[in-house]
């Protein structure tokens, strides 16, 4: 069925294949070399964080895993820690044990932001700490700047590598009164995805020291990454960077309109109450099954489609979705969204 508008930038008509061929033909010129748009990305980006190099890989899955398999060989051990909710945990099969031999220390609660003394309760000696910004499965939250920066400090003081999953950075630093720069200054290696915020098809750019990038473009040969003809996907992200990142404080203005009109309705509440992102989540007070149904059902009848999936809640009546404002995510009004959002029941 086709999707007339979407509120989630995964299932936007802007990611259409016709639509970024189209956009793609008047970015590339007759002179565009293959390497070329690979070579500027990467340097646009590690000059954006601010790191003597940055190296393009086809997903984010193998980048992290690449960067892990790195400070793990470097420090001579073989665990590093993060939230309980991070991505590299929940999402991807626990890739980092079953391709690297990795342990994962889960630190602090799964549903709040980890601090110093969490940190701190991990005995084993830690390769790498990994920092999600924003901490996606638990609504988008930021972690203010100063607890950042001091727990990157342990981190380092204690032998472990600061690394940041970056995979929604472009939108985490308009929570910040900070530059991308300032960002990265805390970190010794930083992963960013090219096909969230960017609206790119796929990949990944991670950026770190010399060495570091040096031994991670090894393990990428090494993980089948090294293709050849990467240029396409290059050339959409550095599209998404002179598009889209300009705007992500716009975006993360329209996500705060919305929230405020979701929390005012009445029907259902945000995660956080104001996003600090574009990023947020609402929760609802139906069954994830009732939920998608609704949602579905919203589609047939409209083409619109609200939200990619229900997540679950230890209440069984109750559920939540993501809402990542993008683009796309400009052509609802926050009355609009309200309204929607309220009327699931009646389409379940």
């Amino acid at each position: 069925m086709e999707i007339r508008r979407s509120l989630s930038q995964h299932s936007g008509p802007r990611k259409s294949p016709f639509e970024l061929v189209r956009r793609l033909a008047e970015h590339v010129t007759p002179d565009t070399r293959p390497e070329d748009p690979v070579r500027e990305l990467e340097h646009r980006v590690a000059r954006l964080l601010g790191k003597p190099r940055a190296l393009f890989f086809p997903s984010g899955t193998m980048a992290q895993q690449v960067v892990l398999r790195v400070h793990a060989e470097r420090t001579g051990r073989r665990a590093f820690a993060g939230h309980p909710q991070t991505h590299l945990h929940v999402w991807e099969n626990q890739g980092y044990n079953a391709l690297h031999g990795l342990r994962f220390h889960p630190v602090g609660d799964r549903n709040e932001l980890f601090g110093l003394d969490d940190l701190k309760a991990v005995l084993e000696p830690l390769a790498a700490v990994v920092f999600e910004l924003p901490q996606r499965d638990i609504g988008g939250v930021l972690p203010t700047f100063g607890d950042l920066a001091a727990q990157t400090k342990w981190a380092r003081q204690s032998g472990a590598a600061a690394h940041c999953d970056g995979a929604r950075l472009w939108e985490a630093q308009t929570g910040y009164d900070a530059t991308f720069a300032e960002i990265g200054a805390l970190f010794d290696t930083v992963y960013v995805s090219l096909y969230k915020g960017l609206e790119g098809v796929r990949g990944a750019v991670l950026a770190g020291d010399a060495e570091t990038i040096e031994q991670a473009e090894v393990w990428r040969r090494r993980m089948g990454g090294a293709i050849a003809d990467a240029w396409p996907l290059a050339a959409i992200a550095l599209m998404g960077m002179d598009a889209n990142l300009p705007r992500m404080a716009e975006f993360r203005q329209h996500a705060q309109a919305l929230a405020e009109a979701i929390n005012a309705d009445g029907f259902a509440h945000t995660t956080p109450d104001v996003p600090a992102t574009p990023l947020f989540h609402v929760h609802l007070p139906m069954s994830r099954r009732d939920a998608q149904r609704a949602a579905q059902n919203l589609l047939e009848e409209t083409g619109i489609k609200l939200f990619l999936y229900a997540r679950s809640n230890p209440d069984p009546r109750r559920c939540s979705f993501e809402v990542s404002v993008g683009i796309s995510g400009l052509e609802f009004t926050p009355r609009e969204v309200a309204e929607l959002i309220r009327g699931l029941p009646s389409r379940v």
